[in-house]
């Protein structure tokens, strides 16, 4: 029964005898006798397959290593510049002039910049690039570009809040310039690169530029830090270059001038301030001027730094130069009356006139009253050699010895070259051409005793002397600072010079503009460079006017009250005790009118 049952419910199972008398060793399949060459060919492929593998590990890792390497590392690996802080520029009291502060700047990776539409509009519109200028940075065969650089913290943190894949910040430095245009001429500026191109940054570039270090990294696919990859060079950071100038002083020779050009309506001005003992630059100004940080649209008037790169005919100035060496050499005195003629002279066909003619003046009065004609007689007993090396001596058609880009020679002929004319208009200034700077040097032959001394950029170091060279006795020397301080006084060429509290001397001079061949009568350049203390000087200040065509022309009345408002100030500022009181400068008389200069 239960067999019939079981039958039932399993009708496809064999019989237990049968099953039993199954096995795996009688499958026909089984049965089959395999080849012997399949299980070699198969035993060969193994064998082939793993060699293979083996020669590819030996090539990887042994042979094309370098290789292999080199396309990981330029995947994987990032090589981080750790950029040095450019050295600071700084007065000679130790503020600041110009120094490197840390801002945000952005680049890509072109190909995994992951951005919408419209994220790449906000990106456009937060970096200040049109939607066309990004497209083009954002060029997908480009690995690397810079998307914008050296930005302020608002535009960072609103390129920042985008948080877009492929777009990273970097720190890179940016030069700020404190003193702005009272200063650009003398700092100068970078480029992005934090390369000097102007002023003391072009000088000085291989001290304040320091050494960049350098870090490898390895970075994920999201261009995250990993791990560091190799060793780290530290970044040597640049020196610090402590200049001659003085900011306070360098700020109101700056303001002086500025407005000495709006007041005059002239075209340009300079103004330079020198240390009359050490050869120190106090001061270099210049107007027109710019902002060192902002130099979008600048034009070259602006960029010019005129006092040491624009030259022209010096006119009065030299004039005590030429008395100094008539005296010097025994020619003639101080007291020594020399005739003017009523104020005329005829040299080759050439005629010499005097503003203010006299019959007669002696070598002191030739100086106050400026006369061409009394100065060219004292010339003209020299020859022209001699008057060539004194020229020479004082620095004209030189470059001058200074650690600043820009400063220029001037032109001065030679001797055998020169006819009796043309000895005569050098003797007041004509024929020969300089800038304000060179004429500012010259004039420390009389504040330090007949010594002319070289100029310096730098603060002299404690200790450190000066060596000047001699061009006149000391006595001689204070001869004509005794005559250069009439020029500032009654029957003087310079009133407007006087400066309240101090004594002062100097030379104002005005000339003609040439023009081509000639000389345009309708355009003038006034200067005047003079020194204080008058018995003990301790500044030299040299002033230009370029162009005025206001009310007044003549140095005396245009350059004068600059170095009057100079001299008093940075007096002051050294803390040099006045020698005059204020009373002693009133007078009781009313005073005669000062005397006009035109060359």
């Amino acid at each position: 029964m239960w067999k019939r049952l079981l039958s039932r419910r399993h009708p496809h199972r064999p019989a237990p005898s049968l099953r039993r008398s199954l096995s795996h060793g009688h499958s026909p399949v089984l049965s089959t006798r395999t080849p012997v060459w399949r299980s070699q060919f198969l035993l060969a492929l193994v064998g082939a397959g793993l060699a293979a593998l083996l020669g590819r590990a030996l090539y990887v890792q042994v042979i094309g290593t370098e290789f292999f390497q080199k396309q990981g590392d330029s995947r994987l690996v990032r090589t981080l510049e750790l950029p040095a802080s450019r050295g600071r520029i700084q007065d000679r009291s130790g503020q600041v002039l110009a120094s490197s502060v840390a801002v945000p700047s952005f680049w890509a990776i072109p190909a995994e910049v992951d951005a919408s539409p419209a994220q790449r509009r906000a990106l456009a519109q937060a970096l200040s690039l049109s939607e066309a200028e990004l497209s083009a940075k954002l060029d997908p065969s480009a690995r690397f570009v810079w998307l914008r650089r050296q930005v302020d913290g608002e535009t960072a943190s609103r390129v920042q809040a985008l948080k877009l894949k492929g777009v990273f910040q970097d720190r890179e430095f940016q030069r700020h310039y404190p003193e702005g245009e009272a200063a650009a001429h003398v700092v100068g500026f970078t480029n992005l690169e934090e390369q000097g191109q102007e002023g003391i940054e072009l000088a000085f570039q291989k001290d304040l530029q320091g050494r960049d270090g350098q870090r490898s990294v390895m970075r994920d696919r999201f261009g995250r830090v990993v791990e560091a990859a190799g060793e780290t060079v530290p970044a040597h950071n640049g020196r610090d270059v402590a200049l001659s100038i003085d900011a306070k002083t360098q700020y109101f020779a700056y303001q002086a001038i500025r407005s000495a050009v709006a007041e005059n309506q002239a075209k340009a001005g300079s103004v330079v301030v020198l240390d009359a003992r050490s050869g120190e630059v106090l001061a270099l100004a210049n107007f027109p001027s710019y902002n060192p940080a902002q130099r979008k649209h600048l034009s070259g008037e602006q960029l010019r730094n005129r006092a040491l790169t624009d030259v022209f005919e010096p006119g009065s100035v030299m004039k005590p130069f030429i008395a100094a060496q008539a005296m010097d050499s025994g020619r003639v005195r101080a007291d020594t009356v020399i005739a003017t003629d009523g104020g005329r002279m005829t040299i080759t066909g050439a005629t010499i006139h005097d503003s203010h003619p006299s019959d007669s003046l002696t070598v002191a009065e030739i100086i106050q009253r400026s006369s061409n004609v009394g100065t060219v007689k004292m010339a003209l007993q020299m020859p022209a050699q001699e008057m060539h090396g004194l020229y020479t001596s004082l620095g004209l058609g030189r470059r001058p010895q200074i650690d600043f880009p820009g400063a220029v020679a001037g032109t001065l002929r030679p001797a055998h070259k020169w006819r009796p004319i043309e000895q005569a208009t050098m003797s007041y200034g004509y024929g020969l051409s300089t800038s304000l700077l060179q004429l500012a040097r010259a004039y420390t032959v009389f504040a330090n005793d007949g010594e002319i001394i070289p100029l310096r950029m730098t603060k002299l170091s404690d200790g450190e002397s000066v060596q000047g060279q001699r061009i006149f006795s000391a006595g001689t020397t204070r001869q004509v600072r005794a005559m250069l301080q009439t020029v500032t006084e009654q029957g003087g060429t310079s009133l407007k010079a006087r400066s309240e509290g101090y004594s002062v001397g100097g030379k104002s001079g005005t000339a003609y503009k040439q023009e081509g061949r000639g000389y345009n009568k309708n355009k003038f350049r006034a200067w005047f460079v003079g020194l204080a203390p008058i018995e003990r000087p301790r500044l030299i200040v040299a002033v230009m006017v370029d162009e005025p065509t206001g009310r007044f022309h003549d140095g005396g009345k245009v350059a004068g009250p600059v170095f009057s408002q100079v001299v008093g100030k940075s007096l002051q500022l050294l803390g040099v005790p006045p020698d005059l009181t204020v009373s002693s400068q009133i007078l009781a008389t009313r005073p005669a009118p000062a005397l006009d200069e035109i060359l």
